[in-house]
């Protein structure tokens, strides 16, 4: 397998160092608000990144997303509502792990909150200040960006390169514009801690940094994130890793390309977003799914109303095969078949083309289109094939379901829409041939011409009645 390491700026082998088992660390959420729609990237790409590694090669995962529950934007959230710090923090925590389950995303091995690791932050700052790649002022204390000689490796960014910028504070107490807050002091009302400083907070770059080396120990294999996370965020986690426990740290480091909103990076501060939860009410999570994979995940995309309707469309034409098949013959067990059909050969070359295009850098463009190369090769045979040879689909409905399992995609079909819908559904194609054996075609043809109505098409085959949308 072969990923892009944005520390080496190169596509290259990876595996993991040892026992088969393969550490990774992504940024979660910082709890102040509900989760945008461009926020979800991540969470989709490397979660099929998790899947992948564990059913395709065989390693275990430690998979860890930490909860910034303490941090200015919640500070803000605050003095804006009235409402403790603490209490916005668990209701946006609660809804993200709602989101989660939403999306179809296994939940984190670990989601380590921010405010239960405070004392081993202090630590780890205490020991900066004295090896003197810290320094403290006025009960703020900020790290020493010109003592670390590698500084800007990871986003390839020179110090004398580098100027104050829009996410670099500039405060009269560095010694260095560049120079970054570990600790912040407490102003009266905010959240705090006691620490050598005085009552403070850490700062967002050192949370990571404490939580992934306690949580992955020896496993420190990927990190991972947004590509607007690479300066400052991991520039200055590595910074500290650097200079702390002997250097060790991540390995690898994987971004995400950034979600557009016509022509701009999607963003609250920039007021161009969508909320995730109502996206996904709109559209479900296996389009949203399916939506984000079929663009490279290193790539930049543009969000659409346009792209989430083709996204569907490409969906429910795979359902509909396996809906297809499942009615002719039941559904697929996986079992392995043998028979001497074309099909067959055609199918086990697909999934080797899977394999090779998802250990190239996670690429699930070339995944998705072999997966609809299946869909149409089996399509043909259906119309083509007769007698015994057709237990054939039952394998190429079985392979699509596992090549799209890494993918969160052609599963159980009521996954794909979420709540009673598709029962509700079935219940109907039910009563409908009912209505049809007792010979009420007029009501039989009123539940058809409905559902056609809202998008859904009654199709009546030799093997029973199917919906598709």
């Amino acid at each position: 397998m072969k990923l892009y390491n944005t520390l080496t700026k190169s596509v290259e082998p990876f595996a993991p160092l040892s026992e088969e088992t393969v550490g990774i660390y992504v940024c979660g959420p910082t709890v102040y608000d509900y989760v945008h729609i461009g926020n979800v990237r991540p969470l989709i790409v490397f979660d099929t990144l998790r899947r992948y590694v564990r059913l395709f090669k065989g390693w275990r995962v430690i998979y860890v997303q930490n909860v910034t529950d303490v941090d200015d934007k919640l500070i803000q959230r605050s003095l804006e509502t009235g409402a403790p710090v603490e209490a916005i923090a668990r209701k946006y925590t609660d809804a993200y792990f709602r989101l989660l389950d939403a999306l179809g995303v296994d939940p984190p091995d670990h989601s380590p909150r921010a405010t239960d690791h405070v004392s081993e932050m202090v630590t780890l700052i205490e020991s900066m200040v004295e090896s003197g790649h810290a320094y403290a002022r006025d009960g703020d204390v900020f790290f020493r960006v010109s003592s670390v000689p590698g500084y800007g490796r990871l986003s390839g960014r020179r110090i004398d390169e580098q100027v104050a910028g829009a996410r670099v504070i500039v405060s009269e107490r560095k010694d260095d514009p560049l120079d970054f807050a570990l600790w912040k002091r407490a102003k009266p009302g905010e959240p705090s801690w006691p620490s050598p400083w005085g009552l403070g907070r850490p700062g967002w770059h050192t949370e990571c940094v404490v939580m992934s080396r306690r949580y992955l120990g020896e496993h420190l294999d990927i990190h991972a994130g947004g590509s607007d996370l690479i300066f400052p965020h991991h520039e200055n986690e590595l910074a500290q890793a650097d200079v702390t426990d002997g250097g060790r740290f991540f390995r690898v480091w994987l971004h995400n390309g950034m979600l557009a909103f016509g022509g701009e990076k999607m963003s609250k501060s920039l007021g161009n977003f969508a909320y995730a939860h109502e996206v996904l009410e709109r559209y479900g999570p296996e389009t949203v799914r399916y939506f984000y994979l079929s663009r490279h995940y290193r790539k930049p995309l543009d969000y659409s109303e346009a792209g989430l309707e083709a996204a569907q469309a490409a969906v429910e034409r795979v359902r509909t095969l396996l809906r297809d098949i499942d009615a002719e013959l039941g559904r697929s067990s996986g079992s392995p078949f043998a028979l001497a059909s074309p099909l067959i050969a055609q199918l086990d070359a697909h999934r080797a083309r899977y394999i090779e295009a998802m250990d190239e850098d996670l690429n699930t463009v070339g995944a998705i289109g072999v997966i609809q190369e299946v869909v149409a090769d089996a399509n043909r045979f259906k119309a083509e094939a007769s007698g015994e040879d057709r237990r054939a689909l039952h394998r190429a409905a079985a392979l699509v379901r596992e090549l799209g399992e890494p993918l969160g995609l052609f599963q159980d079909d009521g996954a794909a829409r979420g709540g009673a819908e598709p029962e509700l559904l079935e219940l109907l194609v039910e009563l409908r041939d009912r209505l049809r054996a007792d010979r009420r075609f007029d009501l039989a043809d009123r539940i058809r011409d409905r559902l056609a109505a809202l998008g859904i098409t009654l199709k009546d085959t030799p093997y029973g009645t199917i919906w598709t949308r």
